[in-house]
């Protein structure tokens, strides 16, 4: 299967789209919603690359690895987005989008 080398990182994308979409979910419902709209905007949008980036691997897309370059500079300001607000999905959220910028630099520069 072509996509066998990059399997931590499509689930590193894929838990982090799963976080993110969460966390924009949930920060939603919180008192000050105004507040949170940093997060929700860079929460859908890191959702979206990590879905693109994911799919862009398993197909072996040419583009992977800039797509996943892409994806761990998002990933990156989305997980110190999150790091700042004392929520817990906010705080998973965070984890999950560093783990997927480690996994996507890594990928990005072996591939």
């Amino acid at each position: 299967m072509p996509h066998q080398p990059y399997n931590a990182c499509i689930e590193a994308c894929n838990a982090c789209a799963v976080a993110c979409n969460h966390c924009a979910a949930s920060c939603l419902h919180e008192e000050d919603v105004t507040m949170m709209a940093r997060c929700i905007a860079l929460d859908m949008d890191c959702a979206q690359i990590c879905s693109l980036a994911a799919a862009a691997m398993a197909r072996a897309s040419i583009h992977a690895k800039a797509i996943c370059a892409l994806c761990a500079d998002i990933c990156q300001s989305c997980g110190d987005e999150c790091a700042k607000h004392e929520m817990v999905h906010c705080q998973e959220c965070s984890k999950a989008c560093h783990q997927c910028a480690q996994e996507c630099r890594k990928m990005a520069s072996t591939a």
